[in-house]
């Protein structure tokens, strides 16, 4: 009998470990190709942007633009780009499908769970994200389109960092300039519009405006 016990707890035992360690997961960025945005308001051609799929394990997840940032060793954050049924209420025949620019997701590669990221005032066609480590920095646009903000966020926070009034929009068409990382001390430059910057300092969950005579004196 106790050859037969040392069996049952053998498997008993591997049973529990194969349970227990989690399973790996592939995820890879699929060949980019060119696909056609819906255009915006007073713009007769359509804009053309590329766009890649996102695969877990083999099957398409989300289908991304623009570069991806890796965060740690085993996130990455990219933005996601979608097609919203663009078909008229009285229309018959094939449905048409419009390609839409959508918010930023956080990959893990070892659980293979994406997720979004939460980024105030982001608006997917005007606010050009450049981050660092985990923060991203932006142009964020009041719900109205008349404002504008300088945003930073910071993974896993839902709110801001930083929320400062930047001015008006002056053209709701064009994007706004991606904002400056330094390193050493750790800060960012925003320029919303024409002839306007503004510098802020980074440490760690505390952000200070920084004069442009002290901003000089950094470069």
């Amino acid at each position: 009998m106790k050859p037969l016990s040392r069996i049952v707890i053998t498997i008993v035992v591997l049973n529990f470990y194969a349970h227990a360690a989690p399973k790996p997961h592939v995820i890879s960025l699929g060949r980019w190709t060119t696909v056609s945005l819906g255009a915006p308001d007073g713009v007769s051609n359509p804009l053309q942007l590329k766009v890649r799929p996102l695969y877990v394990d083999g099957k398409t997840k989300e289908f991304t633009t623009g570069a991806a940032h890796d965060v740690t060793e085993r996130t990455f954050a990219v933005q996601r780009i979608y097609r919203i049924n663009d078909s008229l209420p009285q229309q018959t025949g094939p449905t048409q499908w419009q390609w839409q620019r959508g918010g930023w997701v956080l990959v893990d590669r070892l659980t293979g769970k994406v997720q979004p990221i939460s980024l105030a005032e982001f608006d997917p066609d005007y606010s050009a994200v450049n981050w660092f480590r985990d923060y991203a920095a932006y142009c964020g646009v009041s719900d109205d389109g008349g404002k504008l903000f300088a945003i930073i966020m910071q993974i896993g926070r839902r709110k801001p960092l930083l929320k400062k009034a930047a001015g008006d929009s002056t053209d709701s068409q064009a994007a706004c300039v991606p904002p400056v990382w330094e390193r050493n001390p750790v800060r960012v430059t925003f320029a919303p519009n024409p002839g306007q910057k503004l510098t802020f300092s980074v440490k760690s969950h505390a952000i200070d405006a920084i004069t442009q005579d002290e901003s000089e004196g950094g470069e």
